[in-house]
């Protein structure tokens, strides 16, 4: 950790709870580079359809078992003389959908459940919601060309997800939050002697780039104004951020769910810092006051852990940054707590890979998890080397699979490729089918891992060690499904 203020003549802010500059971090990052987000990361929803379909088959077996439960009961009432109650489509079945992205997790959803819905008893009544802070976000994800035929049920909030206003208190059916928790806003707390402290944080800019910037006092009042307009007019600058670190004691008035927290902490060592995410908790809140009685319920989907022995470990991965972004790790043991104290019910808790094929009636394993399967697979391989083995494994896939969309699948070569591969390398990308893998951030069923079996063999793969794959148990921080009603 860098200390010594008189010999950081490029320091640009103060120190802060690391939350507060994670906000500040976020709006410059999405002002700055949101046009560019596919290029720092991807989710498992930005391109591929799997999760969404997941989605939409659960929603479709909920909602219609709920209003085959609720015939029986307006049965019983008619043979008891009594007047039944009205049916839930009486108004529209109200889908939120927290933190959009590119629209595709909404177009493939909607997409999939009018499929599914062959008699017209669901799809016609629903009306889903996304919500973003980002007009731009918002604008983007409506304009996916796959949700062109599902305008009329389509609406779009901006502003706040920790208050969506104008949504009326215990309106909302369902609630969808994907991999936007880890966006939020999170502290990092440890417990040191008798206190709890927090991580707080102060910026500086890199010694190379500090010397190529010739305002320099033009600049960081627009890095702290969030000036995004300034900004522009100075060299990219998000990679170039240094962080010191120091710990304070916690501001518990700035903190809610004290007692919860500390009740936590207590299985935790002294020293070891654990997140503590507050933005999640903020969703949470929300969604109880959003969600009908019988409501189908929140979700989330994110990359975490509940297990308390990985969350005791000092050496865990808390947090990363993509472009300059920190996404931090869930603490998914402390959101069951939280949830259980604002009085939500029905936690569920399960690794995302079981989610999508329970509910879509099949075994699962993501194309990252079969790379991992190669006996070539390993930091030993070049770059260049690991573009060349997901090419021909999403090529022998292609072979057999057919999406029911028709999406390029965005593949850019590196640059450090010898000429006579990036030849090669570059016709296969040609030739990929629209109908193929859409994404390299996708999920591959075990009977499409079956069809491709004779041309997976063919490029190194060992059918045994897919298959063990597929039945592994969970990574300590994996992405994981939570649910509350």
């Amino acid at each position: 950790m860098l200390q010594d203020a008189d010999a950081l003549p490029q320091l640009i802010g103060e120190y802060k709870p690391l939350d507060q500059w994670q906000i500040h971090l976020n709006q410059l990052f999405y002002g700055l580079r949101g046009d560019k987000l596919r290029s720092y990361y991807q989710t498992f929803a930005s391109a591929d359809f799997r999760l969404a379909h997941a989605l939409a088959a659960d929603y479709f077996e909920r909602v219609t078992k709920r209003e085959k439960t609720l015939d029986v009961r307006r049965e019983a009432s008619r043979e008891r003389g009594s007047f039944p109650p009205l049916t839930p489509y009486s108004s529209p079945l109200t889908i939120l959908e927290l933190g959009p992205g590119n629209g595709n997790l909404a177009a493939c959803f909607l997409s999939h459940l009018k499929t599914l819905d062959t008699e017209g008893a669901v799809y016609p009544h629903v009306r889903y919601v996304m919500v973003d802070w980002e007009e731009s976000v918002l604008a983007g994800a409506l304009a996916h060309p796959e949700l062109a035929v599902h305008r009329d049920r389509v609406d779009t909030h901006c502003g706040s997800i920790e208050l969506v206003e104008g949504v009326a208190d215990g309106t909302v059916d369902r609630i969808i939050c994907n991999e936007l928790w880890n966006d939020l806003p999170t502290k990092l707390l440890a417990k040191h002697g008798g206190e709890v402290e927090e991580e707080y944080l102060r910026p500086n800019l890199s010694e190379s780039l500090h010397a190529k910037i010739q305002d320099w006092s033009a600049f960081v009042r627009a890095f702290q104004d969030k000036d995004l307009a300034t900004l522009k007019t100075f060299p990219p600058f998000l990679d170039e951020l240094v962080w010191e670190k120091e710990y304070r004691k916690v501001e518990w008035k700035d903190l809610p769910y004290r007692k919860t927290i500390v009740d936590f902490l207590q299985a935790i060592d002294q020293e070891v810092l654990v997140p503590v995410n507050v933005g999640a908790f903020a969703t949470l809140k929300e969604a109880k006051r959003l969600l009908a009685p019988d409501a189908v319920g929140f979700s989330a989907f994110d990359a975490g852990t509940a297990d308390r022995n990985v969350l005791n470990d000092p050496e865990k991965p808390c947090y990363g940054q993509f472009g300059g972004q920190y996404s931090f790790m869930i603490n998914f043991a402390l959101v069951d707590a939280v949830a259980k104290h604002l009085g939500l019910k029905q936690m569920t808790f399960e690794p995302q890979r079981e989610f999508v094929g329970r509910s879509l009636n099949t075994n699962v394993i993501t194309l990252m998890d079969l790379l991992a399967t190669h006996p070539s697979a390993g930091p030993t391989l070049q770059a260049w080397e690991q573009d060349r083995l997901v090419l021909k494994t999403i090529r022998a896939l292609n072979e057999t699979f057919e999406s029911p969309y028709h999406r390029r699948l965005e593949f850019p070569l590196g640059g450090t490729m010898p000429p006579n591969e990036r030849e090669t390398l570059g016709a296969i990308v040609r030739a990929l089918k629209d109908s193929g893998i859409p994404d390299t951030v996708a999920y591959v069923t075990e009977e499409e891992l079956t069809r491709a079996q004779k041309d997976l063999e063919e490029i190194g793969y060992d059918i045994d060690a897919i298959q063990m794959a597929m039945t592994a148990p969970p990574s300590p921080v994996e992405y994981c499904h939570f649910a509350c009603r």
